[in-house]
């Protein structure tokens, strides 16, 4: 069962009301047990082909129904107008070609009302299991560095996260001042993936992939950095590693 409420998160207004998916699991209404949570950026992307915004979700309602796993997912829909997105999904000011600019990063903006707003309001009307052990985060691209921002900044809160296709581009110095100066708590666990199809071999994307993998590690995370073969930068792409980002996400999460 997929609730989709629309919503406005002040500080990062729009003139546009964005969607909130709440997907519960299929057995929620009958049974009284308490459930993880993962929260995903670009929700809009998650679960429908026709709210997607190039016509192709992550098929994760499809995933959920396959595998049956006892899960409650909250999907955020981005700011859908001009460049907006880039500024919630920035945990730093950056600039980018034209007609990109100079964009302000309002991440910490975003990330704070989705612990202090959005986590407690889920708690309260949801049974989830609201420890940082059964709370999850999860996004690709911009979303990607987002989660691995939300895992490291807010760890007293995330205990895992999906790293998919990170912009790893953005303020990489800032980055990695992010992971040094802040030891993990254990249990944090981090999938974090490239394709091979999505990258510039002009440019050192993978050995930054790695070397972000070798921080994380060393403040005290679980790492798992893969290279997928072929894998371009799209939804399809990333739908392909839901079986594999879950399984490792998932592992141990039930006896957390």
């Amino acid at each position: 069962m997929i609730l989709v409420k629309r919503i406005q998160i002040p500080g990062l207004e729009t003139e546009q009301l964005r969607r909130l998916y709440i997907c519960l699991p299929k057995d929620y209404e009958k049974s009284e047990r308490r459930y993880p949570v993962l929260y995903m950026f670009d929700g809009h992307n998650v679960f429908y082909d026709r709210h997607a915004t190039y016509g192709k979700s992550w098929g994760m309602r499809e995933y959920l129904k396959k595998a049956k796993l006892p899960l409650i997912i909250v999907a955020v829909e981005c700011n859908p107008e001009g460049f907006k997105r880039l500024s919630e999904y920035s945990p730093w000011d950056f600039s980018a070609p034209r007609p990109v600019g100079n964009i302000k990063g309002l991440g910490k903006v975003t990330m704070d009302w989705f612990t202090t707003v959005l986590k407690p309001e889920i708690d309260a009307n949801y049974r989830t299991l609201p420890d940082r052990g059964h709370t999850m985060i999860a996004g690709s691209s911009m979303g990607g560095l987002m989660s691995l921002y939300a895992a490291v900044e807010y760890n007293d809160v995330f205990s895992r996260a999906a790293v998919l296709s990170p912009s790893l581009w953005v303020s990489p110095s800032k980055l990695r001042e992010l992971i040094r100066s802040h030891p993990l708590k254990d249990p944090t666990r981090i999938w974090i993936d490239m394709g091979t199809g999505e990258i510039d071999p002009k440019r050192r994307v993978l050995s930054g992939m790695f070397e972000v993998a070798k921080g994380l590690s060393l403040t005290g995370a679980d790492v798992s950095a893969n290279v997928i073969p072929g894998a371009v930068h799209n939804e399809a792409a990333w739908e392909k590693r839901i079986p594999n980002f879950m399984d490792y996400l998932l592992k141990d999460v039930w006896n957390a």
